[in-house]
């Protein structure tokens, strides 16, 4: 929950506001400014305070005890200018609020913690839990000072600033190691515990297993990703507390799909009690990796748990990214922050020109010229299957004619595939033109280069025939000149020569152009590949200017 404290009424009303837009996240505290600061201290994960930074350094020093637990804490101005991280930038998550709070109120975000700062990411601010020398491994990677990865297991990480060797250095490890000075261990979490329990099994029995079997085997606690078990456990006690104490989840599989993996050390009892020969080993197993702690029994007398570990090898992540039609503000906030988590950037060459200054230092950059769509998709399918983090970049919608489709038919499910959807250029398009996309409509490619024209043809027909708003893509290049004179008469057949049609150029770029003509007056000669062109159906009307298509079929009767 975000707290929410004012003392003015330009402070209320940017409070309102906040509230407003994420009521289901805020909560407004009222009455004297020192009793709402220290309530909403101890009642919310985080506090948005329209006071000035002096007063609210006196209020909150008494409250602050460690950055670990002290929520995060935003400043704004009487003015609205600026959004202030003043507490918990990287653990109160103060740096990431600062910057919401700056879009919505359209505040200049004032970020001081130093690695945010210079674009190098926070080692604490990367999701897995961290251990040793932050603070100097940190400052020596901002120093510029050379610092060590060691990498003892493949996971996707954001580009770090790393040397071959160094007086400093990261570790990623699941083993129970002590870092050593001037190092940071991350725990990426690689383990998974399949556990069995009988029924009223108890919660110190299978957490101390667990334990035990960790401690043993020499590895680390802190990278437990889950525990696993069959269905018919999925209510047991024992295995709830268990999990729940480790701050893991359990994720539960049926007894066919166990009963189905090759395991070591299958036993007949829990065949006869749910069902398959083993549970243990068979749900640590049964999404793959390698069997580190086979399995083995409870210490009690009689064992009523059994737990197995298995180390699952880090899964890559593509990240399928639109950049939208060119212009920076509609770049998606999400798409920035997968371009930010990315190590490896795969892209076109000109646009990954449009974004270059967004990438984090160290990020490794595969571009290519046009023609080469395939081969970026295969490439960078290929890193993400080494356990790297990629962004697979393209303009508009990565899904609509541009990189989605082609990496996905490479990708199989041994990769995280996530997709970041983009503002596309039939849309960039429409908003510049009007609404003419306000009914049923149609994008369809007039390139052939890889669709038969005779298939284009027919769709194009087919859309004239439907009466559907159509945008056309790809429209003219040099070698392609018939196509779209083709495909307008076509659509002649179907609508009358004063038939809107918009002309877009470079759609929300600096150059950008557009104007709107008619089916009988558009010259194909004046289109290009950079040129969207929208048709638009027997409804659609020129109106001050602007291509509209009404959401129903009647126009209402104008007045005479």
């Amino acid at each position: 929950m975000i707290g929410l404290i004012s003392a003015t009424a330009a402070g209320s009303a940017g409070c309102r506001r906040v509230a407003s837009a994420w009521p289901g996240r805020t909560r407004v505290y009222e009455g004297p400014v020192g009793d709402a600061v220290r309530r909403a201290f101890a009642e919310c994960e985080q506090l948005v305070c329209f006071l000035a930074t002096g007063a609210v350094v006196r209020l909150v020093a008494p409250l602050l005890s460690d950055k670990a637990s002290d929520p995060g804490i935003v400043c704004v101005d009487e003015g609205g200018r600026f959004a202030v991280s003043l507490v918990g930038g990287h653990g109160g998550g103060a740096n990431e609020l600062a910057r919401e709070v700056g879009e919505l109120l359209g505040a200049e975000p004032v970020v001081t913690t130093a690695t945010d700062s210079v674009g190098v990411p926070g080692l604490d601010t990367l999701g897995l839990p961290v251990e040793g020398d932050v603070a100097g491994v940190s400052r020596a990677m901002l120093d510029g000072e050379p610092v060590a990865l060691n990498a003892e297991l493949t996971w996707p990480l954001p580009p770090l600033r790393v040397a071959a060797a160094g007086a400093y250095s990261i570790r990623v490890s699941d083993r129970a190691v002590e870092p050593s000075e001037r190092e940071v261990v991350l725990r990426p979490p690689s383990l998974v515990v399949g556990v069995g329990a009988s029924k009223g099994a108890p919660v110190d029995e299978v957490l101390g297993l667990v334990q035990d079997a960790l401690r043993d085997a020499g590895l680390s606690v802190k990278s437990v990703a889950e525990l696993a078990t069959v269905d018919a456990k999925a209510e047991e006690p024992g295995i709830l507390g268990a999990a729940e104490r480790l701050g893991v989840p359990v994720v539960t599989y049926g007894a066919e799909e166990l009963a189905a993996v090759d395991v070591p050390n299958p036993s007949d009892a829990p065949l006869a009690a749910v069902g398959t020969p083993s549970v243990a080993e068979a749900a640590a197993l049964l999404r793959g990796g390698e069997l580190l702690v086979p399995k083995r029994k409870s210490a009690a007398s009689p064992a009523m748990a059994t737990c197995a570990v298995v180390r699952r090898p880090g899964r890559g992540r593509l990240a399928v990214v639109g950049l939208g039609p060119g212009a920076r503000d509609l770049l998606t906030p999400r798409a920035k922050d997968e371009l930010r988590r990315a190590s490896v950037l795969v892209g076109l060459d000109q646009y990954v020109d449009q974004i270059r200054d967004l990438l984090l230092p160290g990020t490794r950059i595969l571009e290519s010229g046009l023609g080469a769509e395939e081969e970026r998709a295969r490439t960078a399918v290929a890193e993400a299957r080494l356990g790297q983090a990629v962004a697979l970049i393209g303009s508009g919608d990565a899904g609509v004619y541009a990189m989605a489709s082609p990496a996905l038919a490479e990708a199989s499910d041994d990769i995280d595939v996530v997709g970041v959807p983009g503002v596309t250029a039939a849309l960039a398009a429409g908003a510049i033109l009007g609404a003419p996309l306000g009914h049923d409509h149609v994008s369809i490619s007039l390139s052939d280069l890889h669709t038969p024209w005779e298939v284009i043809e027919r769709r194009v027909r087919a859309a004239a025939e439907a009466d559907l708003v159509v945008t056309f893509y790809n429209p003219r290049s040099r070698g392609r000149d018939w196509q779209l004179p083709k495909a307008l008469t076509i659509l002649a057949q179907h609508r009358k020569p004063t038939t809107p049609v918009g002309v877009v150029r470079n759609a929300s770029r600096p150059d950008e152009s557009s104007r709107v003509t008619t089916l009988a007056g558009l010259d194909p000669v004046t289109v290009d590949m950079m040129t969207v062109v929208t048709v638009g159906n027997t409804a659609t009307r020129e109106i001050a200017g602007r291509m509209v298509t009404p959401r129903g079929y009647r126009w209402q009767e104008e007045p005479k």
